[in-house]
């Protein structure tokens, strides 16, 4: 039976209202640009946005004299460079750009930076140090992250990885890499001699730039790994980029021999994605799901807790829903890595504990998503209320890997400007901040102690 039911009316249908109009004809550039145009994966390639001139160009008079020198003094700052597809680009709200999600991701403003926290790190989560050969990082005992590639189809703001991603800037200079054969089947080899490992992780950089033949490469070597039961394809693509998914044969028909190829082998091939924004979401997300839903794939999405961009109740709610609607299985969203040039973006972590709370009940327990904190120092992911102790005073919260890194305390550290005036005053002093760290870890030392063995 067929519904006329209008679901943008009724505010708890919303998610089910994707929008469909011709968008990118509000930018003056891209005015004539036909439908069947948007919709090629080539052209959305060819078009997008890499410099800050290329900003002015396309928007013309949308992009005042005063925005364009705040986005040439955002690249001053920046840890990445700027590359956006047009899709993405066309749905940020150039009437007010400063405000909007999708700029706030993907197009830094000088004006928004704050200072990097006292703690912040380049490797916060550890990655390099965890890595036991180029590529691989092998942290939990049997799972590994594979980082085929340092390329992206857009560069985060708020990347984990901008330390070797998004080409070197003004701030910082970075060693990046492409495909690399010799140096795969160097991971190829350290995972088939370590049969603990059932798990890989393949991300980078981002799976949606590896070509269909490298697809294959990967897949098939670690599949053929008898002791191997997962692989992941990690991409942001599906969100920021869902006309490769609809256009892109051969990628699709690549990933669609290696999930083949797994079933085979009775092994599970899944993608994992990024959808961080309801904005993000459109007529084209859906229809990319419904041609990798109808083919078998599962897929799963990781969202990341930011400031201005998802970290209101509604909006997390929105999220969750319209992922759902999808057939995205809403999987975690994590507390923002402790990297430098993002302290904007990060959220304390009683936020990120409330928002779970919030959402958790607004849908089904198996759609709801974990909120966790991956730990700086290569703790991997807590859930939000499994620290062992939290001074939300100071903003310092301690806690424990014990299947991870036994015998180790990990620190996570509130945004300052979360915190008040004196607590701000005495992370700048170093002996105050020392004695504050100190404070919080004897803390734990001593409830630990008074545990019976």
């Amino acid at each position: 039976m067929s519904s006329n039911v209008d679901h943008s009316k009724i505010p708890e249908l919303e998610h089910r209202n994707f929008r469909n109009d011709d968008f990118w004809k509000e930018i003056p550039a891209w005015a004539s640009v036909t439908r069947g145009e948007f919709a090629d994966h080539k052209w959305q390639t060819k078009n997008s946005i890499r410099k800050v001139e290329q900003v002015k160009k396309v928007l013309g008079d949308r992009c005042s004299d005063e925005l364009y020198q705040d986005i040439l003094d955002g690249q001053k700052k920046a840890p990445m460079n700027i590359r956006i597809t047009p899709y993405i680009f066309s749905l940020i709200d150039w009437s007010n750009p400063v405000n909007d999600p999708l700029r706030k991701q993907f197009l830094p403003l000088g004006s928004q930076f704050l200072p990097d926290h006292p703690m912040h790190m380049a490797d916060s989560l550890n990655e390099d140090v965890d890595a036991p050969i180029p590529l691989l990082t092998h942290r939990y005992p049997d799972k590994v992250l594979f980082l085929p590639t340092t390329i992206c189809p857009v560069y985060c703001s708020y990347c984990t990885r901008s330390r070797i991603i998004g080409g070197s800037t003004e701030s910082i200079d970075k060693e990046t890499y492409g495909a690399n054969q010799k140096r795969w089947d160097d991971v190829f080899e350290y995972i088939m001699k370590n049969s603990r490992i059932e798990d890989v992780v393949i991300s980078g950089g981002d799976s949606y730039m590896l070509t269909p033949k490298q697809i294959r490469y990967i897949g098939e070597n670690l599949l053929k790994i008898p002791h191997i039961r997962r692989i992941r394809f990690a991409t942001k693509g599906i969100a920021i980029f869902p006309m490769k998914v609809l256009t892109d044969d051969e990628w699709v028909e690549a990933m669609q021999d290696v999930m083949k190829l797994g079933r085979a082998f009775g092994k599970q091939v899944v993608i994992h994605t990024h959808f961080s924004s309801p904005k993000e979401i459109t007529k084209w997300s859906q229809m990319a799901m419904d041609r990798l839903y109808t083919e078998g794939f599962t897929v799963r999405n990781q969202a990341v807790l930011q400031t201005g961009v998802n970290n209101h109740i509604d909006t997390m709610v929105l999220l969750t829903r319209q992922l759902s609607f999808m057939n995205i299985q809403p999987y975690y969203v994590y507390m923002h890595d402790m990297v430098p040039g993002c302290e904007h973006f990060r959220t304390s972590l009683k936020e990120g504990i409330e928002l779970e709370k919030a959402v958790r009940g607004t849908t089904a327990g198996f759609n709801t998503p974990t909120f966790v904190c991956d730990l700086p120092g290569g703790g991997g992911k807590r859930n939000v209320s499994s620290y062992e102790y939290y001074d939300q005073e100071n903003g310092i919260s301690v806690w424990k890997a014990p299947n991870v890194k036994p015998g180790q305390i990990f620190f996570y550290y509130d945004p300052l400007h979360s915190l008040s005036k004196e607590a701000q005053d005495r992370w700048m002093n170093e002996k105050s901040r020392n004695e504050m760290i100190e404070a919080a870890r004897k803390k734990v030392e001593d409830q630990s102690s008074l545990k019976p063995k």
